[in-house]
């Protein structure tokens, strides 16, 4: 998957170049040379003044988790995400620069970051990514069996899911 990407990536910026042009161009007849270019000039100087802020506010944000004794992942791909965004922003072009604002509003920021964090547990696996971005929440129904392996290794305790009812249970899904 990571090679097709990687063989794809001199296809899609040729492309990507194209149109960015078709898009000046449509901006262009539509209000003009003089207000694009201001509006292209604005965009990349905003996203340059993005990307000191952003920076700043995610490294306090990791030194503020890291204090805390909190799992530092979600502050850490938060702030990948907005300085993705404040990047895109900031290169020349309408393309990019739209993509850069979905990267910065919270809805996209926040999906961004759910798939980000997805793709790490998937590369690290479940129990590196609960020590990233800390434990997931697992909802419990009364009769379902809960399996639960200490740290020394044991065989696994079943224990019914009424006996814990009311707790939460953080772990790792294995199935």
């Amino acid at each position: 998957m990571r090679r097709r990407g990687l063989a794809l990536l001199p296809l899609l910026l040729p492309a990507l170049a194209v149109a960015e042009i078709v898009v000046f161009i449509a901006v262009v007849h539509a209000i003009g040379i003089l207000w694009a270019v201001a509006l292209g000039l604005a965009a990349t100087v905003t996203g340059l003044a993005l990307l000191r802020r952003e920076g700043m506010k995610g490294w306090r944000r990791f030194q503020a988790a890291a204090v805390e004794g909190r799992p530092p992942g979600r502050e850490v791909s938060n702030s990948l995400v907005g300085l993705f965004g404040s990047l895109l922003l900031a290169v020349p072009g309408f393309v990019s620069s739209v993509a850069g604002l979905i990267l910065l509003l919270p809805p996209g920021r926040q999906l961004a970051r759910h798939q980000m964090e997805r793709y790490a547990e998937r590369r690290v696996g479940g129990a590196a990514a609960s020590d990233l971005f800390g434990a997931r929440h697992v909802k419990v129904h009364p009769g379902d069996p809960i399996v639960v392996i200490d740290e020394e290794p044991r065989p696994a305790q079943r224990i019914p899911a009424a006996a814990i009812e009311g707790e939460v249970v953080e772990g790792e899904v294995i199935r």
